[in-house]
């Protein structure tokens, strides 16, 4: 290990700097204003470095070791120190901004005791770094800043949301009522926002902890700011200057909200986009309306697995990874993350996205042109959005000019497909891309591309003015070609007077610090040694030869070097002019970018549902007042997508009135969490717009999915795993409806099974009888599979109607006592638990397995008095044992559970008592012959 330190050590860029300069920058540090989050990295040229305590964070964080630190200055001023490469520094760039929500990142210049700082960047504000993050990685996601107003009042909180996409440079409010900051929670979830700013209160109350909590489950960074500095004053002003448009619209969009414009005048002044005219009338106005999407919270989010994480074993491990299939240069993976967040709840546009993605799956070949044709198309995004902030050259142009000639093919491909969507097609994609690319928009912009630029010279990789667009640019081209022959010709001169051969004894040079220049090898020089110090001017002997020059040569090469300077600074003065031309497309570029990226997404959802093993299937969506969930043959689609998984579909009904909350029992690994969650992730799939993998699929459209499945201690908050599920689970009582989804996995096992159970019964009969949204309940309390008998009591004041047992099946050999999972979903409760079953597959010793039966057969003790079982009990103490086997129990609880089944269909209401007598015998008499055969059954008899 020490050797490792050494070897990382020894690659560190060292701190070379003199007492002098040491001590200057020790009293400029001295001066810097403290801030815990604040990581500070000093630009020294050739290497960066940290120092104090962000010296400290780097080396455990990203070195792994604090070998690495150096002491700066000497006695009780020095200040630890660590140096930093520039490929680490952006590592460490990409970390703090794009991963971390907890930190953020300035950079200085300077030297000595003067610095300055030049670039500050947090997770929602990345504008000064994105150089150095998307230098050689795509941008994968658009990070946005929220700023909340918060007005408590009586009934619950009134929120004010501003928000901001510096990436996209989009604008927005929404204002709403929330109780416990669920709809904060799916805002921040929806926009995925990385960093939120609230007003700092004097008194640090229990909702500001609360919401505090909602931000660090949602991985977002907080940042406090003034109260003062949420206020409208002024704002329709500064709207208008970024805005494009008349005032009149965003003065009657910014007076239909009273508490979000002061938390869009708090992000205007955080971003400074005031301070950048780069942002004057490039941005878009929006409200933001939490019922146009279905609201998803950071738990629904985790459970289904919807984003991609760093612990995920392959990209298939989430649905974005599997879903995932655009070919644009990051366009569309954008715009998948954004979908995947803000799932659609309006059934006419979901039906309009699966038209699309239907006519893909049908025509292949309308489905692989498009793809070849995609992937010659840059990041049209990005691009423009560096052309605004004037961060761009020449050779963005080409690429913005290389994506639009591509264009056409794809307009074509369109124009070709008459199938049965062909006018879905026509409306939403064609007609647009005809309407951008016209005489008076994208061509037009081609046409500059072609008359400015030398696309000649794209082969060699250089991005130049075409001379012939300037007639300044094509004079100076001229004598500087005249130049380079007059150049050649003194060279062949001089070749000849010195019987040199040229090129290969005599060579022409060019170069920073002497500009053209002969060169001779040292092994010609005596040759020619009494002309070289007569006719010419030896300028320096070299390893590889003489460089040597004349007065003809000077002056032809200094007229060059002149000549030369002016082209490049026409060349850059005309590059500017293009580029500012090239920048007022910016409307038709976006317009393309949105519709480029939405046929990639489109046409990756089709890749995906026709390249399976089992194709999916187009889902039938109806209204959230109408209809069932109905998944035949439904499958998980990224636990299916696993190398050797051989997926056991399943089907899933949720009828209203009957299946409508579904209580799912069975033994551990034996697939409820799969079960359950699959059907989440197939509605969401469904509302997105893409096909989904079941045989068969009619889905009610669900405004949220509340998800409940598993949890994590949260130390950190001190927030235990049995107090972090009641928070989860009273979010769902809160904030769920009777159009949502609802899974719950495992709910109550964090305290005494007592506590647990009778909390798992209460919150079971509330969604039942208050809330009526379509639920999935996984447990392992088999007493709670009674609610579905409920019913029968005939109490008009509480009746427990559209609830359904199922189980997950299992198979125990009665010989060898083995359990196999059949991973099939049944009607019915599970009669047993199969936990110390589970406990013998982990290899338990056998003596543990053996005791852990004992005292689970005396602790789950179902049997009457002792009196009337001697035959089938023995007194073990002061408790009895059961001895009946497995088998003797699964058939006799099914014959049991029949029994019930029959007796509750009994229309007794409508019977006379001599007949309900008569029909309850019946059921007696053949339940008592079938319990001669089971000892398990004969107990209750």
């Amino acid at each position: 290990m020490a050797e490792n330190f050494d070897d990382l050590t020894n690659k560190l860029p060292e701190l070379k700097l003199d007492s002098k300069q040491a001590q200057g920058f020790l009293s400029f540090f001295k001066t810097l204003p403290e801030d815990p989050r604040a990581i500070r990295l000093f630009d020294r040229r050739d290497y960066y470095t940290a120092h104090g305590d962000n010296a400290t964070f780097i080396a455990k964080t990203y070195y792994h070791t604090t070998t690495a630190m150096r002491q700066l200055g000497n006695g009780s001023n020095a200040l630890s120190s660590i140096s930093v490469s520039r490929n680490m520094f952006e590592t460490i760039a990409r970390d703090l901004l794009l991963d971390r929500t907890d930190h953020s990142l300035e950079l200085y210049e300077g030297s000595g005791s003067n610095w300055r700082l030049v670039k500050s960047g947090t997770p929602g504000n990345i504008g000064s770094f994105e150089d150095v993050l998307f230098a050689n990685s795509e941008m994968q996601d658009s990070p946005v800043i929220v700023a909340l107003s918060l007005n408590f009042r009586e009934n619950g909180c009134t929120i004010g949301l501003g928000f901001v996409d510096l990436t996209k440079r989009v604008l927005g409010m929404a204002e709403f009522l929330d109780c416990h900051f669920t709809n904060v929670e799916a805002a921040l979830v929806a926009l995925g926002c990385k960093e939120c700013l609230i007003p700092i209160e004097s008194v640090k109350s229990t909702e500001y902890r609360m919401l505090r909590d909602v931000l660090t489950k949602c991985g977002v960074m907080l940042t406090e700011k003034k109260k003062y500095e949420f206020r409208a004053r002024d704002l329709v002003q500064d709207l208008c200057r970024l805005v494009k448009g008349p005032i009149e619209p965003v003065r009657d969009f910014v007076s239909g909200f009273e508490y979000a414009p002061g938390a869009l005048g708090a992000l205007l002044s955080y971003a400074e986009l005031l301070a950048d005219e780069s942002n004057y009338e490039n941005y878009t106005l929006r409200r933001y309306n939490l019922d146009s999407y279905m609201r998803l919270d950071s738990a629904a989010m985790r459970a289904l697995n919807v984003l991609e994480s760093k612990t995920d074993a392959n990209k298939n491990f989430s649905l974005f990874g599997l879903m995932n299939r655009t070919c644009t240069a990051g366009m569309g993976k954008r715009l998948l993350h954004i979908w995947l967040k803000q799932p659609l709840v309006d059934v006419a546009e979901i039906n309009s996205r699966l038209d699309i993605v239907q006519a893909f799956v049908e025509d292949t070949v309308l489905r692989q042109d498009l793809r070849q044709h995609l992937k010659r198309i840059s990041d049209i995004e990005r691009l423009m959005h560096n052309l605004q902030k004037r961060r761009a050259g020449l050779q963005h142009i080409v690429k913005l000019y290389q994506s639009s000639i591509r264009l056409p093919y794809i307009k074509t491909a369109l124009e070709i497909y008459d199938g049965q969507f062909s006018s879905v097609m026509r409306s939403r994609y064609l007609e647009p891309l005809q309407l951008w690319t016209d005489d008076e928009h994208l061509n037009k912009f081609i046409g500059l591309v072609e008359a400015s630029v030398d696309l000649d010279q794209l082969e060699n990789r250089e991005y130049m003015i075409s001379p012939s667009y300037d007639s300044t640019l094509a004079n100076l081209k001229e004598q500087r070609e005249l130049l380079e022959s007059q150049i050649h010709n003194l060279h062949r001169q001089t070749a000849d007077d010195l019987d040199l051969p040229i090129d290969k004894a005599l060579k022409l040079d060019k170069g920073t610090q002497f500009g053209h220049v002969f060169r001779i090898t040292k092994k010609e020089e005596p040759k020619i040694r009494k002309k070289l110090n007569t006719q010419f001017i030896v300028l320096e002997t070299r390893k590889d030869g003489v460089k040597f020059t004349n007065t003809k040569l000077k002056k032809l090469g200094d007229k060059y070097q002149q000549i030369l300077e002016e082209y490049k600074n026409c060349q850059k003065k005309l590059v500017d002019k293009v580029v500012e031309t090239a920048t007022t497309f910016s409307q038709v570029f976006e317009s393309l970018a949105e519709i480029i990226s939405e046929l990639d997404v489109l046409l990756s959802f089709a890749d995906l549902a026709s390249s399976c093993p089992t194709p999916y299937t187009r889902p039938d969506i109806t209204p959230a007042d109408e209809g069932d969930i109905i998944l035949e043959g439904c499958r998980h689609p990224c636990v299916e997508a696993q190398d050797w998984v051989n997926f056991i579909p399943n089907d899933c009904k949720l009828v209203r009135e009957k299946t409508w909350f579904q209580i799912i029992t069975g033994p551990n690994m034996g697939g409820k969490s799969t079960f359950i969650r699959q059907v989440g992730v197939n509605i969401l799939m469904a509302q997105v717009g893409s096909f989904v993998p079941c045989d068969k699929a009619s889905i009610s459209v669900r405004d949220c999915i509340f998800a409940r499945v598993g949890a994590g201690d949260c130390q950190l908050r001190g927030v235990s795993t049995f107090m972090q599920e009641m928070l989860e689970t009273a979010s769902i009582l809160k904030g769920a409806t009777e159009k949502s989804l609802i899974i719950i996995d495992e709910l109550g096992r964090g305290t005494s099974t007592y506590d647990g159970f009778g909390l798992a019964w209460a919150i079971c009969e509330h969604i039942v009888e208050v809330i009526k949204a379509p639920t999935l309940f996984a447990t392992h309390f088999h007493e709670l599979t009674a609610l579905a008998l409920e019913n029968v009591n005939n109490d008009p004041q509480k009746q427990i109607v559209g609830v359904a047992n199922y189980h997950v099946s299992a198979h125990i050999d009665s010989s060898t006592r083995k359990l196999t999972m059949l991973y099939k979903v049944e009607p019915g409760a599970c009669d047993q638990s199969f936990g110390i079953h589970v406990a013998e597959f982990a290899n338990f010793p056998e003596s543990v397995v053996t005791l852990a039966r004992e005292k689970a057969a005396e602790l789950e003790d179902f049997s009457p008095p002792a009196a009337s079982l001697a035959d089938t009990t023995q007194e073990v103490g002061s408790k009895r044992k059961r001895v009946f086997e497995s088998d003797d129990m699964s058939q006799g609880s099914a014959r049991a559970r029949q029994f019930l089944e029959k007796f509750v269909a009994l229309p007794l209401v409508s019977m006379d008592k001599m007949q309900a007598l008569q029909e309850v015998r019946k059921l007696t008499e053949s339940l008592e012959k079938d319990a001669e055969h089971c000892n398990w059954l004969k107990q209750f008899l």
